[in-house]
């Protein structure tokens, strides 16, 4: 499956990175393309275990029976899927900035491989492999992505 432990993967996710301007077409949601970034930042910092997300009770009660849904193939995640509280980033950002940030999160996370990840419970689906967070990470990243068309 398609993961951020991939070189080819971190490479493809950079480039659609690079292609999100400003003034990107939101195709769903939200966040303007600077928010999407910062929001997946947010995420990223979960994985290499910077950030300490509390779990959700609707997690603990679902989170092992959605994840194998999730994240045993490569289907995309759905439009609109929820997101935790932790995540939503509703101030103006610097898109550059952003980016920035991003692009080194992810290099550190492929660079860190399976050590570099997280130890620490994700606030839906609970504990992770270092291959699961590999996944979650490359399918949010594509998700919104996808959000805005690259």
């Amino acid at each position: 499956m398609k993961n951020l432990f991939e070189a080819e993967r971190v490479k493809e996710v950079k480039e659609r990175v690079a292609q999100l301007s400003s003034d990107s077409e939101r195709l769903w949601g939200k966040m303007s393309p600077a928010q999407a970034l910062a929001h997946c930042s947010l995420a990223m910092e979960w994985a290499v275990g910077d950030r300490i997300p509390p779990r959700m009770f609707f997690g603990r009660m679902i989170g092992r029976i959605v994840k194998p849904m999730v994240l045993g193939n490569d289907a995309p995640m759905r439009r609109n899927s929820g997101t935790a509280k932790d995540l939503v980033v509703q101030d103006e950002r610097d898109l550059g900035r952003e980016r920035e940030r991003l692009c080194g999160l992810i290099d550190r996370f492929a660079a860190a491989g399976p050590k570099g990840c997280a130890t620490n419970p994700h606030s839906f689906f609970g504990r992770l492999t270092p291959d699961e967070w590999a996944i979650l990470m490359y399918k949010h990243l594509d998700h919104h992505l996808r959000q805005f068309g690259v």
